[in-house]
């Protein structure tokens, strides 16, 4: 698996991945407009197929923020994410961003033992967060937590 820049030809193949992944997908227009915004994007590519994608993005409050992460369900269980995500955090600490944040589903116990694993903190609970009404976790990654002086 390689890990490379999205490109805008990519488009079709990663909103196929988002409309498997979640219940709520992001509108493939919503997809194209945080690429001309400038957020993070990376894809992983087996042969010539992509079967993951982050998107990221260093918010107003000078903090990586984690938009999307999905993987092929055909390529799970395979370390794509793991590598997805380590590569979107090298980014942000090239950037001096130091905490990470990230909204997860409440009941995707996956998804926050995925998270959790990598080192993210749950931090606050949000009722109704997505359009469904479902509730979500607040979860973030600090470098600096465990460092005191």
């Amino acid at each position: 698996m390689i890990i490379r820049e999205f490109h805008p030809n990519d488009i079709r193949r990663v909103y196929e991945i988002e409309e498997m992944s979640f219940i709520d997908p992001y509108d493939i227009n919503i997809l194209k407009q945080l690429f001309d915004f400038g957020a993070g994007f990376l894809v992983g590519q087996i042969d010539n197929n992509v079967v993951a994608y982050i998107i990221f993005w260093i918010n107003d409050e000078n903090k990586g923020h984690i938009i999307s992460l999905a993987v092929d369900k055909n390529h799970k269980r395979q370390k794509i994410a793991s590598k997805l995500i380590k590569r979107a955090i090298a980014t942000f600490i090239e950037f001096n961003i130091f905490t990470i944040t990230l909204e997860v589903r409440a009941k995707s116990k996956e998804a926050i033992d995925f998270y959790k694993a990598i080192g993210f903190k749950k931090d606050k609970f949000v009722s109704n967060y997505y359009e469904d009404g479902s509730d979500a976790f607040k979860m973030s990654l600090n470098f600096f937590d465990d460092w005191s002086e």
